[in-house]
């Protein structure tokens, strides 16, 4: 395994890291792995060299942070692991359960921790953007964590480039911890953070990590229960431009030799965009396949065949509507 700064930081995290969706509670989604099932993926990665897992209170409500937790400080030095949680979407009911005020920031990370049972999160991040908190009141309770000693670096995922350019420099004008990483989607089938949010943090030194390489399986060529169940994947993906994106990736993988999710995530890790991209594995299987794409190098020929199909989409974050695609121009077309 590879190990990275995470942007400039002094962090160094593998090359692929283990999101942690699919482990905790099947009563929370049903393809969601118990603690029973998920133990040998997560020992299994540390064995492959993996030290960055990501996690979120939102996940199973709470099981993930648990499951995850209690598995991988049964088997690591705490100091060996980098961990991250995520705060933002809700976790009951209750108006102040959620969203990103102060109250609620502060609640959260003693909660994550005394689920994950450590004392430290090593990246905390916001998972989406809250328009209904002042952003100083969110930066500044950010910083009194990192301050107390809860987390060591903050983190941002779905957002636009603007929301996370300016909850940075309201920390840079005050004072406070910056974010110091982006977690985005990024996959052949979405490509939208290419047009501003990147490049900024390129720009910035931000470390980009991104997450569903596989288009929640639909690269892979699933058609598991996630693929069936996930309303995600119902409603961001399918269109006629995926469909065809799809099938390429699996027209090479015939050829190469090679499973489509390889294809996939090699053309992830290797476009030179991402630092590290999270990985999900429901299986150890699935795991092993998904660290050999390191290995697979595809040439610009193979890349830009694959890239061909794809045109601009509405961009996918916490509150925009499903996104609508529009449909391949005639030269594209097999009937054409």
């Amino acid at each position: 395994m590879r190990y990275i700064r995470l942007g400039s930081t002094g962090l160094q995290v593998s090359a692929l890291g283990l999101g942690t969706m699919g482990y905790g509670s099947p009563n929370w989604r049903p393809w969601v792995l118990d603690a029973e099932a998920s133990a040998p993926v997560l020992r299994r990665a540390l064995d492959l060299g993996i030290n960055f897992f990501d996690m979120a209170d939102f996940y199973s409500l709470g099981a993930n942070e648990e499951v995850v937790g209690r598995t991988l400080l049964s088997a690591a030095r705490r100091e060996d692991l980098v961990l991250a949680s995520k705060v933002y979407y809700p976790l009951s009911d209750a108006p102040n359960d959620q969203g990103l005020s102060r109250k609620h920031i502060l609640e959260a990370i003693d909660g994550s921790l005394r689920r994950i049972g450590s004392d430290y999160l090593d990246l905390y991040i916001v998972h989406a953007f809250d328009p209904a908190t002042p952003l100083e009141e969110t930066m500044e309770a950010l910083n009194d964590v990192v301050r107390a000693g809860k987390a060591r670096y903050l983190g941002a995922s779905t957002m636009y480039a603007w929301q996370f350019a300016k909850m940075n420099a309201i920390a840079e004008r005050n004072g406070w911890a910056r974010f110091v990483n982006m977690q985005c989607q990024y996959s052949l089938l979405y490509r939208e953070e290419e047009r501003e949010m990147l490049p900024y943090c390129r720009h910035e030194g931000v470390g980009i990590t991104s997450f569903s390489p596989l288009a929640r399986g639909m690269l892979a060529g699933a058609a598991d229960l996630r693929m069936k169940t996930d309303v995600f994947t119902q409603e961001f993906f399918g269109d006629e431009v995926d469909r065809a994106i799809v099938a390429r990736v699996a027209d090479l993988a015939r050829r190469r030799g090679v499973s489509p999710a390889e294809i996939a995530m090699a053309w992830v890790v290797h476009s030179g965009a991402v630092d590290c991209s999270l990985i999900g594995a429901q299986t150890v299987a699935e795991l092993e396949t998904a660290v050999r794409a390191p290995d697979l190098v595809l040439s610009a020929e193979e890349r830009a065949w694959l890239e061909a199909p794809y045109r601009p989409a509405d961009m996918i974050n916490d509150h925009a509507p499903p996104r609508r695609r529009r449909g391949l121009p005639a030269e594209l077309r097999d009937d054409a």
